[in-house]
């Protein structure tokens, strides 16, 4: 195909309805994390061990609506456009969120949280897809890293609503906050990139079975996922889960939820400006994502090993989050990596399969735990984990300043 042109109309708005977009999700993730506890208790909870049970049984359900939704709105952003995914998807959201806020036992919790979670699967990749797809190539890094980090900001407005308002208006904030958002989105305009691969029928579309097709194309996917992994390993053990985390580490008086969450997130944005910038200075993505690697694990070192009193604790959780922010060059990568006709089901499956590798970290846990200890068990799930991002890293191309217009040839 010809070599890449920026579309003009409309990429600034389509860059605030996709940073907007990913706020709410954010916001969303977050929310729940700090008003895990104090819902559960409202619903009758009060052991300890059996809200962190139930806490994470339904963090889980959460995770599993994101890998089904990625994959039901990544093959519909590939087929029927970006545009159709931002809509669709907050919608769903925001009527998970409402529906949440009037839950009365556990079952019906963990069905909004899958619903909420299906829904927030398409937010980010379509966004990132659609603005990858209209900004030009030199400044693309820019865009999608405001993006990531305005949207990582939601993270610091849920822990803050947490603490202001009663866990049921939280939720009830968020499903108001996308319904608004499906306004500003009507005037946002779909990807002339992909309009004229929507005119080719011999190309084949949103065919994510078409990713494992070729041993190249697997490889690729994988080592896309893997790269992000660490994020949401630090995100899901040491942030969402950190009341236990605190008290494996015999913390004194330990910070609630909402403030370790609070003070991570401001690390998780200001890491996003930090590398998202990087890369684009430094122009290598890869580059960027070893030097956070090498930041977030010397920092989760340091919760392990380090005087384990409370503000050691508060201080390294900030320096790990910071390092967390390659999730920016992250979602930029998986916007780059893949063709057109495949662009939307990756930058939308990617990032939501990384969320969903929670799910195998807390089961394996739960299996190593009891004979490991909670600290030794965390600790060897962290080394696999950088393990294979950084295996992740070194086998995915450069992609800084790569023209996107290019379609991936699916054998039949």
């Amino acid at each position: 195909m010809s070599t890449e042109s920026a579309n003009p109309r409309g990429w600034g708005l389509a860059v605030v309805a996709a940073a907007l977009g990913y706020f709410v999700d954010v916001y969303d993730i977050w929310l729940y994390a700090v008003l895990r506890t104090p819902s559960l208790k409202a619903l009758g909870f009060t052991d300890p061990d059996q809200i962190k049970q139930v806490g994470e049984w339904l963090l889980n359900w959460q995770m599993a609506g994101f890998i089904f939704g990625a994959i039901g709105f990544g093959i519909l952003s590939d087929k029927k456009g970006r545009l159709t995914v931002l809509f669709g998807s907050i919608l769903m959201y925001s009527v998970a969120n409402i529906a949440n806020g009037f839950v009365q036992e556990p079952n019906m919790y963990a069905v909004c949280r899958f619903f909420a979670g299906f829904g927030l699967a398409g937010e980010l990749g379509a966004g990132i897809t659609l603005v990858s797809e209209l900004v030009d190539k030199s400044h693309r890094g820019w865009a999608t890293t405001a993006i990531a980090s305005i949207g990582v900001a939601g993270s610091v407005a849920a822990a803050k609503f947490a603490n202001m308002f009663d866990w049921r208006i939280g939720y009830f904030i968020g499903g108001g906050m996308g319904l608004a958002l499906l306004l500003l989105r009507f005037r946002v305009f779909e990807s002339g990139m992909f309009e004229r691969v929507l005119a080719d029928n011999t190309v084949r579309r949103g065919d994510f079975l078409g990713l494992v097709k070729t041993r190249d194309r697997a490889s690729r996917y994988l080592a896309l996922v893997l790269s992000g992994w660490p994020v949401w390993f630090f995100a899901g053990l040491f942030m969402t889960l950190s009341p236990e985390l605190q008290r494996a580490l015999n913390i004194a008086d330990p910070y609630p939820a909402s403030e370790v969450v609070l003070i991570g997130a401001v690390g998780l944005t200001l890491g996003d400006v930090l590398f998202g910038a990087l890369s684009q200075i430094l122009k290598s993505r890869k580059k960027s994502m070893l030097a956070a690697l090498a930041l977030m694990t010397a920092a989760i070192s340091g919760i392990f090993f380090a005087t384990h009193d409370k503000q050691t604790f508060y201080w390294l959780i900030f320096v790990a989050g910071l390092g967390a922010g390659y999730w920016a060059v992250f979602v930029t990568t998986a916007g780059e990596v893949f063709g057109t006709n495949l662009r939307g089901t990756v930058a939308i499956t990617a990032p939501s399969f990384v969320r969903g590798l929670v799910i195998p970290l807390t089961l394996v846990r739960t299996v190593l735990e009891p004979n490991m200890g909670f600290l030794p068990a965390t600790g060897l799930l962290g080394v696999l984990v950088l393990a294979f991002a950084l295996w992740g890293v070194f086998r995915l191309p450069e992609t800084y300043g790569r023209d996107l217009e290019f379609v991936e040839i699916t054998p039949t």
